[in-house]
């Protein structure tokens, strides 16, 4: 792979809570073929297993450096950008890409830092609280009669959408690869989570929420930073306004008990 492509190396493929380890060594398999090697495991049932090295057929080297962790959250705290593979029914309202933009949105993205393509358990896919985590969704197009994807053939599609990217930009000579800035970095997912903890309890300690249920505030409040990519900068401004807003919060609390 050219120079121009090395950013398409950025790129992890998540699985979550996978039940057949069989599934694990045919995704393996769909990563290799498409020149991907960066598998993490969330929470597997059954890894590592027979099944999964049968399945894999020859992409041992990619189980053999799969990593495994017990959240999501781990797994992607250092992750630029992730996006989720999800069916259209869903309660988290986000972004959506059709396979091709989440590709070159991925690689875009991948110039900067880590990304990650995530995909849910078989059966029920990804919980509301492990989208929550990614900044955009993915919905393959499948037939409405019959729109039950096997999680490896997801993941072959979504690998060759990526490779298919890669290819075309390696074909334009002379691109520069889109590089964030070097002194401020984008905000890694465990930076934003913390502010998003800061920020949930700044809103407490101002009573933001007047007895009102803060679910629907949060939800809307995590999106919307989300979509806006803040730099690590940023987010040190944001918490530093977060500070200040409970100091007052709880100097007015103390006077009015003065």
């Amino acid at each position: 792979m050219s120079d121009a492509t090395s950013a398409y190396r950025q790129v992890r493929i998540v699985l979550v809570g996978t039940s057949h380890p069989g599934n694990i060594g045919a995704a393996a398999r769909a990563m290799r073929t498409m020149g991907l090697e960066q598998l993490y495991l969330v929470a597997p049932e059954r890894f590592p297993h027979a099944d999964a090295s049968a399945m894999a057929a020859g992409a041992d080297q990619v189980l053999e450096q799969a990593r495994v962790f017990a959240t999501l959250e781990e797994a992607v705290a250092d992750c630029r950008w992730i996006m989720g593979c999800t069916a259209r029914r869903r309660s988290v309202v986000m972004d959506e890409y059709a396979p091709g933009d989440a590709a070159a949105r991925i690689w875009q993205a991948s110039a900067a830092g880590a990304t990650a393509l995530v995909f849910g358990r078989e059966r029920t896919g990804l919980t509301n609280e492990e989208l929550k985590l990614c900044h955009a969704a993915v919905h393959i197009p499948s037939v409405e009669e019959f729109s039950s994807l096997n999680l490896a053939a997801a993941v072959q599609v979504l690998s060759w959408e990526l490779r298919r990217e890669a290819l075309a930009r390696a074909a334009l000579a002379g691109e520069p690869v889109p590089q964030a800035p070097e002194d401020e970095p984008p905000a890694t997912v465990a930076q934003m989570e913390g502010m998003f903890g800061h920020l949930e309890q700044m809103l407490d300690d101002i009573d933001f929420h007047k007895g009102r249920a803060p679910g629907t505030v949060m939800r809307r409040l995590r999106q919307l930073l989300l979509r806006a990519q803040p730099d690590q900068r940023e987010v040190r401004v944001l918490r530093g306004i977060f500070a200040d807003a409970q100091r007052m919060a709880r100097i007015a609390r103390e006077s009015g008990k003065a």
